[in-house]
């Protein structure tokens, strides 16, 4: 795969982003280099010194002609509207193309100050990256479609935290995702007042992501996009369910339009399945709960029609936000499936399925990835105190009618361990202790090699209308 640029986003011109520079750390200690995405997107044969290079110092790529730019955007921050915010500690560095000439964006996330950085510093703790890393190589892992952590450099730096023990050490990220194309760019552009600029980004999203859209006309076109959106936006949401994610802090500026898992802050898995679960210790209405997910991307949905309201119909908008509901008990019950590693059969079967499994896992309380790991491809699972019980048995019931997909896959080494990989909270914490303590990596890389196995155990990667499904990249 040969690197292939393409400057897609600057070329929408400067009511869209800002130019800025990335900041001149101290030092630049390499602590993550994706190898798999790296050799997918043309960037493998990158030596040591051009690794720092692109990816601590942000010097251009070769044939990359464009400045980092900060990108404009505004957003509902628990469902309050702030104008004031855009990206405020990192860039788009680069856009390039995949091996089915799809764009792909490299944007950074703790590279230093820009213009919406207000009164913060631009930068990103060293645990901060190391819970990105974590978060996105689990989520990989389970089959969810999400940003991929391209790059992670310690950067020497000293800083203070009110959240964390400090002061605390420096890192600057770089991740590979489709898209940074957010809801709150179009929010922005609305608020504004330029349907012009809402136009723009809506041509943007079409040809670049939806090109199916391209021959459709006027309203039909923008409410076709919204519709298109809304789907995928379901098929994540079902997908962070089925994976027992709580992303944590669900704004309109953190949901972009392929529907695709990005900017890790507070995010949790779930340990048991409890529907009022939090990530965020700030959430103290449980607004973005676990179960609440569902209806905080349908709501920031509304807001990105209401941004396209300037260039579309009432009507047709509302017809295209529909779509959401239906959408996503489909897309929730296919991904719950996966995750069991069976085949779907029809609706009603699929959803008395998950209907029951739920119900055991509630009334159990037992681990939530213990769960699908132990009844992977219908498997007779270990002996385990939570087994028991009539509640179980209606669940084995209604399992054994279920064909398992590729039951081959129980042969890989994941499946000869006793308990799966997971990755609640104490487990992230018990990777990140001696890190902190004794700069020791060893468990932390060790956490990444069990999640690797998983990965290729379940290998739940598709190519979905997103990326590539690394390692068969």
């Amino acid at each position: 795969m040969h690197l292939t640029l393409d400057p897609a986003y600057p070329a929408l011109g400067g009511d869209f982003f800002d130019t800025v520079d990335p900041a001149d750390f101290p030092k630049a200690q390499l602590r993550f280099w994706n190898t798999r995405w790296a050799q997918a997107v043309g960037l493998g044969d990158l030596t040591d010194a051009g690794r720092e290079a692109h990816f601590a110092r942000f010097e251009p790529l070769p044939g990359w002609h464009e400045p980092p730019l900060a990108l404009r955007y505004h957003g509902h921050q628990f469902r309050q509207y702030n104008p004031q915010i855009g990206d405020g500690r990192g860039f788009l560095f680069a856009q390039l193309r995949d091996g089915k000439n799809r764009l792909l964006d490299l944007g950074t996330k703790g590279s230093g100050q820009t213009p919406y950085s207000r009164t913060a510093d631009g930068r990103l703790t060293l645990k901060g990256a190391v819970r990105e890393i974590l978060a996105t190589e689990m989520l990989e892992a389970l089959g969810v479609y999400t940003s991929k952590t391209f790059a992670v450099f310690e950067t020497g730096e000293a800083l203070h935290r009110h959240d964390e023990p400090s002061p605390a050490r420096g890192a600057v990220l770089t991740r590979l995702q489709h898209s940074h194309l957010r809801f709150g760019m179009f929010q922005r552009a609305a608020y504004e007042q330029k349907p012009e600029n809402v136009a723009a980004l809506a041509d943007y999203a079409i040809t670049h992501f939806y090109p199916e859209l391209d021959a459709r006309e006027g309203e039909d076109r923008v409410a076709g996009l919204l519709e298109a959106i809304a789907r995928s936006s379901a098929r994540l949401t079902g997908e962070w369910m089925a994976a027992g994610f709580v992303h944590g802090v669900l704004n309109t500026d953190n949901l972009n339009v392929t529907g695709e898992s990005f900017d890790y802050g507070p995010w949790r898995f779930l340990p048991y399945y409890e529907p009022g679960f939090t990530a965020a210790y700030f959430d103290e209405t449980g607004l973005y709960a676990y179960a609440r997910q569902p209806e905080a991307v349908f709501w920031a949905l509304q807001q990105l029609a209401g941004a396209l309201s300037l260039i579309c119909g009432e009507e047709a908008l509302i017809a295209a936000l529909n779509a959401f509901p239906p959408a996503y008990r489909t897309e929730f019950q296919s991904a719950f499936l996966r995750r069991l590693g069976v085949e779907q059969q029809d609706a009603d079967s699929d959803e008395a399925l998950v209907r029951s499994a739920l119900t055991f896992l509630r009334e159990s309380q037992a681990p939530w990835e213990a769960f699908f790991f132990d009844h992977f491809c219908g498997r007779e699972p270990q002996e385990r105190d939570v087994y028991t019980g009539e509640v179980y048995q209606a669940f084995t019931d209604a399992l054994a009618d279920y064909d398992p997909v590729r039951p081959e896959r129980l042969d890989h080494a994941y499946f000869k361990r006793e308990t799966p990989v997971h990755m609640t909270i104490e487990t992230m914490e018990a990777a990140w202790a001696p890190v902190h303590e004794t700069d020791d990596w060893s468990a932390l890389h060790a956490l990444l090699d069990d999640i690797a196995e998983a990965r290729a155990g379940y290998d739940l990667g598709r190519d979905r209308t997103g990326f590539l499904t690394g390692d068969k990249a």
